[in-house]
């Protein structure tokens, strides 16, 4: 289902690339960090051009929930653990730089996106989770954010506490997005291929760039910079509510249950159910959801509802800057977390200033070249494992479901002749097969009876159920198998 973003906004029409062309930068992918890096280049008069497979904002910046904070969960008190306070206070003053340069950029080029400044809460309803949050108010008051304890919510239930940091905002992206772009040169449903050194091979023609930006969420080049070894994605889910009383600012749960809020106009948006992409074969996150808004506001009705995909790195910071080493002139923004409105915003302003040959403060810190051993290690090993345990599933699955048994609006994985097949029994009882071999690098997918995807637990590419591709790394759809 389409989000709320979508509903209440309109798509400029930026035409599709025809030919081929030159540049001096040139942006692969056409989301909030495509675009605001596109607009920072060319307030630095360098000459972009920005490609789209899709629509500008139509990948995941369509399903954010679109919280402008440097709150990013209880992140502080663990940077200073893991990095010392140099680089802790270098990731919070980067965020709340982002948080500036959007209050800047509204007022001049996007005052009817709904920019609102509030504040953002991290809450716990486990009084066991007291001494944590103290702690995290702490940290980032020693980092120089301004932080308190609270106990004091605007929740429609009681809670043992918060962190409330002030001056944070929210927006609409979309309509945010199609402010910044009125200017600049983009080519919609123009899919990158291939880039090979200074030219991007796309399905309309070839451009050379002396500087290419990979901005695609999730980078689709393998090698080099192994992107796949260094991430996973996971999913979470949005619930808009209306008729309930607007809330004071936005908050996150910090439980393993804890749940998202933020209002837009008269609307509640209600987040939760994260879970690694891949890894939600029971289903229910709606329903839960659903249970929830109805506990909280039984007057509420609900007006939407959709979900969201993120990347997460091996040590928690988002990987923006110089792709890899074998390849200085090209560059990546991507690993936002669940944070990927400050992301975009502190991409562009380190990206920008890369080209530009000028020194940015926080470009090391972020830098996709890093390793950092005591944060990155045990997730490494991780990430390998799942990848290999999806492999290996792909050979060693045996079949747990039978098409007979598999009733109306369920999918399931059945052998036919040693081959794993993707089923989806439709409402009429039409059968849709696939495989369920993953395009990318080989794992088998698994089925999300949430969204009726295959979905990818190694690498976090999906599917819907006639295989076409919904998230990448992926660049292709699964093959269509004829199931008798």
């Amino acid at each position: 289902m389409e989000s709320i973003w979508i509903k209440t906004s309109s798509q400029p029409d930026c035409g599709t690339l025809h030919g081929d062309y030159s540049t001096e930068a040139a942006v692969i992918g056409g989301g909030l960090a495509g675009i605001l890096t596109g607009y920072f280049l060319q307030q630095n008069n360098v000459k972009t051009i920005i490609i789209e497979a899709d629509e500008i904002g139509h990948g995941q910046t369509k399903n954010t929930t679109a919280k402008i904070t440097s709150q990013h969960n209880l992140i502080y008190n663990k940077l200073l653990e893991n990095f010392g306070k140099k680089k802790a206070e270098q990731y919070a003053m980067a965020n709340q730089q982002a948080i500036d340069q959007y209050r800047y950029i509204v007022s001049k080029e996007a005052g009817d996106c709904f920019f609102e400044e509030l504040p953002a809460y991290l809450y716990s309803t486990n009084r066991q989770d007291i001494p944590v949050l103290e702690k995290e108010v702490r940290a980032a008051e020693r980092l120089g954010i301004l932080s308190m304890f609270t106990e004091n919510t605007t929740l429609p239930f009681e809670v043992a506490g918060a962190v409330k940091f002030s001056n944070q905002a929210q927006f609409h992206p979309l309509r945010f997005l199609e402010a910044i772009s009125k200017n600049l040169t983009v080519f919609e449903h123009t899919m990158a291929e291939k880039v090979e050194g200074n030219r991007i091979l796309t399905d309309k023609g070839i451009i050379t760039a002396k500087h290419i930006i990979f901005a695609t969420h999730f980078p689709f080049i393998n090698a080099p910079g192994y992107y796949f070894a260094r991430m996973h994605q996971g999913r979470s889910y949005v619930l808009a509510v209306e008729g309930v009383p607007k809330i004071d600012g936005m908050y996150l749960g910090v439980e393993d249950t804890g749940l998202s809020f933020r209002s837009f106009n008269n609307v509640l948006l209600l987040g939760g159910g994260s879970h690694r992409t891949g890894e939600n074969s029971a289903g229910g996150k709606y329903k839960t959801l659903r249970e929830k808004a109805s506990e909280f506001y039984p007057k509420g009705i609900e007006i939407g509802h959709w979900s969201a995909q993120d990347c997460m790195t091996l040590d928690g910071i988002p990987y923006i800057g110089q792709f890899s080493h074998s390849t200085p002139n090209w560059y990546v923004a991507t690993g936002f977390g669940k944070w990927g409105m400050t992301g975009s915003m502190v991409s562009a302003m380190i990206i920008s200033d890369l080209i530009k040959g000028r020194e940015n403060s926080y470009s090391e810190l972020f830098s996709p070249l890093r390793f950092t051993p005591s944060s990155s290690v045990k997730n490494l090993t991780s990430n390998l494992g799942q990848a290999v345990k999806g492999i290996s599933r792909q050979a060693l699955f045996i079949s747990a479901t039978d098409l007979d048994d598999l009733p109306v609006g369920h999918g399931g994985i059945i052998k036919k002749e040693g081959e794993n097949i993707g089923v989806y029994k439709d409402e009429n009882g039409r059968i849709y097969a696939v495989s369920t071999r993953c395009p990318h690098l080989g794992c088998q997918l698994e089925w999300n009876p949430d969204e009726k995807s295959w979905d990818c637990p190694c690498h976090g590419s999906r599917f819907d159920y006639k295989g076409n591709i919904l998230d990448n790394p992926a660049q292709i759809n699964l093959e269509t198998s004829k199931y008798e």
